[in-house]
């Protein structure tokens, strides 16, 4: 298998080599170049192998000229040996509401999925080579603890990660700063999520200083990320359909990146039985709108209290462009540039018809999710977070649809204790948190400014 561009300007490349290059040196996004093709007898089977096992079968077709079974099985073992659930990511159902856990890593978030595979993927690949990796990232809240905590102390890794000053949960803040690994580099910049996905892009599309200070990427512009959470979408297939290939499922997906939901419409191009991705927003609603007008236009960012979706330029929509105008590079070239200029793009309208067999969106406010907490908790007991409660609550009316539950409650300490009047008991690995010392620099949002930082830093 081999990797292309989004925007066709690269000669194709391998998994590792994908993997290590982050963003594609056209500016483009990173695909692999067919899907491999899932049966119904292979789903049957698949349908009851523990998570472990079925994430080697899932992501083997895509890696194994790369790496061979044996190191997949053992970067899966490692990966997913700390998640404090034996399932890794359980399935909960609460009479018709069926929840997917995906919080039970190191940094209590689904990102942690990814990531710690991304990680020890990295260290791997760095071992074989010889080389060093300085890893930027952007977080709108959880993909940079994730990160972190995937690469804390590794001796050829150094990572800088951007979170905007202010509009992360409190806690989200301290899973960063307060790792003191000399390899780890946090930086709160003085603007949105969105200005520092910017950067990150700008110092990546900077060739001579991505090639002279080896950056990588941990973002899900990475392919590694988007690979790792496949598993999850065919684990929870798994465990409703009893195997039969004709159980189609529909998943809720909140969603700020596009990320987490690209993830499924893999699944689904591999063969996996969906009925439908309900595409759920809060009121930073760039993809909701798309999916209903066929526009995609961004807008002001507005703070709220799921700040993990609080996006307005989702990185990983360039994908889904790429299928959607039947992976012709020059047409999404075209949009994009469109984008660019005028902060928009419309895709044909025939195009939309496409969308809408697939896809269902909505955008929840913020009285609705904490609304949704609170009916959650009183029918069930059940505590959700407010980007789960988001996924539920665009889930209302469909019997058996599953929801993606990307972080633990306790991590919006505030917002539940808005809707419920209390807060939830933190895991272990969120307790002590703000009292523990946090080291972060504060910056302007200027890619210059970064650039120069990262320099000094790596001089030092």
């Amino acid at each position: 298998m081999r990797y292309v561009s989004t925007r066709g300007g690269i000669e194709p490349v391998t998994f590792s080599q994908a993997v290590m290059m982050g963003l594609a040196t056209d500016g483009g996004l990173l695909l692999p170049d067919a899907f491999p093709q899932v049966d119904a007898a292979t789903l049957q089977r698949w349908a009851g192998l523990p998570f472990k096992a079925l994430a080697v079968e899932v992501m083997y077709p895509f890696v194994g000229e790369d790496l061979s079974r044996d190191e997949l099985e053992a970067l899966v073992e490692r990966s997913y040996a700390g998640f404090t659930h034996p399932e890794v990511t359980p399935l909960v159902e609460l009479g018709e509401l069926r929840i997917l856990e995906l919080f039970h890593g190191p940094t209590a978030a689904f990102k942690d999925v990814a990531l710690q595979f991304l990680g020890n993927l990295f260290e791997l690949l760095l071992e074989r080579s010889g080389g060093r990796l300085n890893i930027l990232g952007a977080t709108s809240g959880d993909t940079g603890s994730a990160a972190i905590y995937g690469v804390r102390g590794q001796e050829r890794i150094d990572i800088f990660i951007l979170h905007p000053q202010g509009r992360v949960s409190p806690i989200q803040e301290r899973q960063m700063t307060t790792v003191l690994d000399a390899n780890v580099h946090n930086i709160a910049i003085t603007g949105t999520f969105d200005d520092g996905q910017r950067i990150v892009k700008e110092l990546f599309n900077d060739l001579p200083f991505k090639q002279a200070y080896s950056l990588g990427a941990v973002n899900s512009i990475n392919w590694a990320r988007i690979l790792a959470q496949v598993v999850y979408y065919f684990y929870a297939w798994g465990r409703v359909s009893g195997g039969d290939a004709a159980h189609k499922v529909t998943f809720s997906v909140p969603t700020g990146n596009f990320g987490d939901i690209f993830a499924g419409y893999v699944a689904l191009r591999m063969g996996l039985p969906v009925e439908r991705l309900i595409l759920a927003t809060n009121r930073n609603d760039i993809l909701s709108r798309f999916v209903h007008s066929g526009v995609y236009e961004t807008g002001e960012v507005y703070p709220t209290i799921s700040p993990s979706m609080d996006i307005q330029i989702s990185s990983n929509f360039e994908r889904y462009l790429y299928y959607l105008m039947d992976q012709d590079p020059a047409k999404v070239r075209e949009l994009m540039a469109q984008m660019g200029s005028e902060g928009k793009l419309e895709v044909p309208a025939e195009k939309l018809a496409e969308v809408h067999a697939l896809f269902q969106a909505a955008a929840v406010s913020e009285e609705e999710t904490r609304q949704q907490i609170r009916e959650t908790y009183t029918e069930t007991g059940y505590i959700l977070d407010p980007h789960t409660a988001v996924g539920v609550h665009a889930a209302k009316g469909i019997p058996g649809a599953i929801c993606l539950a990307t972080a633990h409650p306790a991590k919006f300490g505030a917002a539940v204790q808005e809707a419920i009047g209390m807060e939830a008991e933190p895991p272990v690995s969120l307790q002590g948190l703000m009292e523990k010392e946090a080291r972060c620099a504060v910056l302007a949002a200027d890619a210059a400014v970064i650039r120069e930082f990262m320099k000094i830093t790596l001089a030092g």
